[in-house]
């Protein structure tokens, strides 16, 4: 196989971390989740964004680093730099009800808190799945649908789009078909 950097983008619940993890284990390459580098460490996770310029820095150090690797996750809007490195890009969507249940159900394993009316993470939650909603009708100002249209324009490599509710290994056999034809 000569794709050794795949880049996997899709709102929040297509699931591209998951595909990425997945394919990560299965070509024995490093997954590299752009969450890791967009937001710092912190207790309760995704509350305070990195400095842009030091995300870059460690996701470039990363790529440079490892021969193979497969990145999950959105990289519109700070992650140009890293469209060089890829060798191909899946694109997943789904529907909006999947992708809000998707999120719905990782959060009650990540931080049952949120469903508790009037705690600040409640709020938080909420004000996310507002956000979560507005990518398929969005513009340039959110991570939307449009904006990822937008940025799979600028790429050179091959794209495969994943645009229908399919499992993980069915995404898992239409990569390693594509990549049987590379």
């Amino acid at each position: 196989m000569n794709i050794k950097r795949i880049h996997i983008t899709g709102a929040s619940g297509s699931g591209t971390t998951t595909l990425g993890k997945v394919l990560a284990e299965r070509y024995n390459y490093h997954h590299l989740d752009t969450d890791t580098y967009f937001w710092l460490p912190t207790e309760l996770p995704f509350q305070e964004i990195r400095n842009i310029y030091e995300r870059q820095q460690l996701l470039k150090n990363d790529m440079l680093k490892y021969e193979n690797w497969v990145s999950s996750g959105s990289l519109c809007e700070w992650g140009d730099f890293a469209i060089e490195y890829f060798d191909l890009v899946v694109f997943l969507f789904v529907q909006q009800e999947v992708r809000i249940q998707r999120l719905f159900e990782r959060e009650k394993i990540r931080c049952p808190e949120s469903f508790i009316e009037g705690t600040v993470r409640a709020k938080q939650f909420n004000e996310f799945i507002d956000w979560a909603k507005r990518y398929d009708n969005g513009g340039m100002e959110v991570r939307s649908l449009y904006m990822h249209k937008q940025w799979l324009q600028k790429l050179d490599c091959p794209v495969l789009k994943i645009e229908v509710e399919v499992t993980v290994e069915e995404s898992v056999r239409r990569v390693d078909e594509f990549l049987k034809k590379c």
